[in-house]
């Protein structure tokens, strides 16, 4: 964080701005909104209108993160921009947010992963754990308004079912990875097109702090608003 608040990148310098469209940020497993703030004044500051997931802490079946908070949101921001809106998000929350770029296309105009391993969940022993924990949590807590395998690759709600296809031509598509992740496959968060995949040096939690992925990010933004 201290690095970002160096680097002329945190204060639009020698970046691309944006044309005021909706930019919905979401966190990564166990997160809340709150880790994003950086990101959040950073969108805000560049020129785009930022908002939120609303989703709360991401422990609950992604499926109903979506359908309960994140889609209100996203009308929000669909209503008070009057265009198009982009997703970024960070780890579990990218998944999220490239599922949702599949349930929605017409509404998204570009999403972007920041260390998301969507294409597996390939990651360290003590996170799988974690994730046992909380899926068990869920069952317990929602009972019939979730699928027995959630939480699991095996499950077939709509949020693995739209996450398992290509993200439209449609939606302009970035992953951002690093290979010093340590939480999850780096591998597992590229789309292995050229044109898409964005390597930093970075850790995991890091990405939503990094300066070299706040560039991407920038240039992603307005590449996608541009081609609209």
């Amino acid at each position: 964080m201290l690095l970002l608040h160096a680097t002329p990148v945190y204060y639009g310098l020698g970046i691309p701005h944006g044309d005021g469209s909706g930019v919905v940020i979401i966190p990564g497993f166990l997160g809340t909104d709150l880790y994003l703030m950086e990101l959040h004044s950073w969108l805000g500051r560049i020129g785009y209108r930022p908002y939120f997931s609303g989703i709360g802490i991401n422990a609950e079946c992604p499926n109903l993160l979506i359908q309960r908070h994140l889609n209100q949101t996203i009308e929000r921001a669909l209503t008070e921009t009057e265009r198009k809106i982009h997703l970024i998000g960070h780890s579990l929350g990218g998944l999220i947010a490239r599922s949702v770029a599949g349930q929605r296309p017409d509404d998204i105009a570009s999403v972007i992963t920041l260390a998301a391993p969507f294409r597996g969940t390939v990651a360290h022993r003590a996170i799988l754990n974690v994730v046992e924990a909380v899926r068990l949590r869920i069952l317990q807590e929602n009972g019939r308004a979730v699928l027995p395998e959630c939480y699991t690759g095996r499950c077939t709600c709509s949020f693995l079912d739209s996450l398992k296809r290509d993200v439209p031509d449609s939606v302009v598509e970035t992953a951002i990875y690093t290979r010093h992740d340590g939480i999850v496959d780096w591998r597992y968060c590229m789309t292995n097109h050229d044109e898409a995949d964005f390597e930093v040096p970075s850790t995991h939690i890091g990405m939503a702090f990094n300066p070299a992925a706040y560039a991407i990010v920038a240039k992603r933004l307005a590449k996608a608003h541009s081609s609209e």
